[in-house]
């Protein structure tokens, strides 16, 4: 669809969420973004005000609010969601998996009943490399079956699949755009947006940025004894601004006969955590004490991908690499080292 659009942007003000937002104004679109800013802050509308000149509109609420979502979708023509709205916590869920499941699955179905009601035909779906569960072989492919998601966490993204693939099947002019994304970090080259979680950080990069602002002590890396180069975990890392493009380039997906449509975003390449440390010690200069932990529950040795069919379908490719990642991430951290309360 080449024309402008109307886009609810579930989970707006969260981390990629908003970098999407930005993007999608960028190319003339008009996002809405809707948030319980359960892990999130209003402060980060200011800064996409900032970047892009647009006072994007924001509605505090919750995707489990039938009777918001309902006021939202009378109140706004929407033609597409892009759905991020989620907890993402891997290992909170092996604590908390009834919240996951209300949240992640439930919150799901309410925003799935709100578009029917609505007409609203077109959706995105922020799906993860997790459902593919533990890898039987790389790079991994769309095509792959899906394996045994190894977490709570993941088994909502692989169930949300598969109750969009199962409402597609029913309304066949519906599309569904399911994008698996591999490991996103870095942060808005501007330095005025990045990741901000509440709390201690469960990702890898804040991690590390925090450890390097000396908010946080040292690293922990979650076992070296897995079966990759340095025996710690790899994954594929990609820059915020490349997923945030690639939702962007899915909307060229949709298409008036409807359909179902699955893409891998992430870069091909896999970093270990070690990698990772190094690199961005290499980018910023600054050291990051890192102490060997137990492994994780629920983590896999690596995870990778082949990003071939988004490349070839939506002329998508990641275009930043770690170095810029790295770099990117540092700058946000630096200028805000208490995020959006900086």
């Amino acid at each position: 669809m080449g024309r402008a659009m109307k886009i609810l942007v579930t989970g707006g003000a969260g981390f990629i969420g908003s970098h999407t937002i930005v993007e999608l104004l960028n190319a003339g679109h008009e996002p809405i973004a809707y948030d319980n800013l359960c892990n999130a802050s209003p402060v980060v509308f200011e800064r996409i005000k900032a970047i892009t000149g647009v006072d994007a509109p924001f509605i505090e609420g919750d995707i489990r609010d039938a009777d918001k979502l309902r006021q939202v979708f009378a109140e706004h023509d929407i033609d597409c969601v892009i759905h991020f709205a989620g907890l993402k916590a891997v290992g909170e869920s092996v604590e908390k998996p009834i919240e996951y499941y209300d949240n992640n699955v439930g919150g799901t179905v309410k925003l799935l009943e709100a578009m029917r009601d609505a007409g609203c035909k077109n959706i995105i779906f922020s799906s993860s490399a997790t459902v593919y569960g533990t890898p039987q072989a790389l790079p991994l492919t769309e095509d792959m079956p899906k394996g045994e998601a190894t977490n709570p966490y993941g088994r909502t993204k692989s169930m949300i699949e598969d109750i969009l693939a199962d409402v597609q099947h029913a309304i066949p002019d519906m599309n569904v755009v399911l994008l698996r994304y591999f490991n996103p970090i870095g942060a808005h080259p501007s330095g005025t947006m990045g990741e901000d979680p509440a709390g201690i950080p469960n990702n890898l990069m804040p991690y590390i940025t925090q450890v390097a602002v000396g908010k946080l002590e040292k690293l922990g890396v979650f076992g070296d004894d897995y079966d990759t180069p340095d025996g710690t975990g790899v994954r594929d890392y990609i820059h915020v601004m490349d997923l945030a493009s690639g939702h962007v380039a899915a909307l060229k997906a949709i298409k008036p006969e409807g359909g179902l449509y699955i893409y891998n975003l992430g870069t091909g390449n896999g970093t270990s955590v070690l990698e990772l440390v190094h690199a961005f010690q290499d980018a910023t200069g600054v050291e990051v004490p890192y102490a060997i932990k137990p492994r994780r529950a629920g983590d896999i040795a690596a995870c990778y991908a082949d990003c071939s069919m988004a490349a070839n379908e939506l002329g998508w490719a990641a275009q930043y690499d770690i170095a810029d990642m790295c770099a990117d991430s540092w700058r946000w951290q630096q200028a805000n080292p208490n995020g959006y309360r900086s």
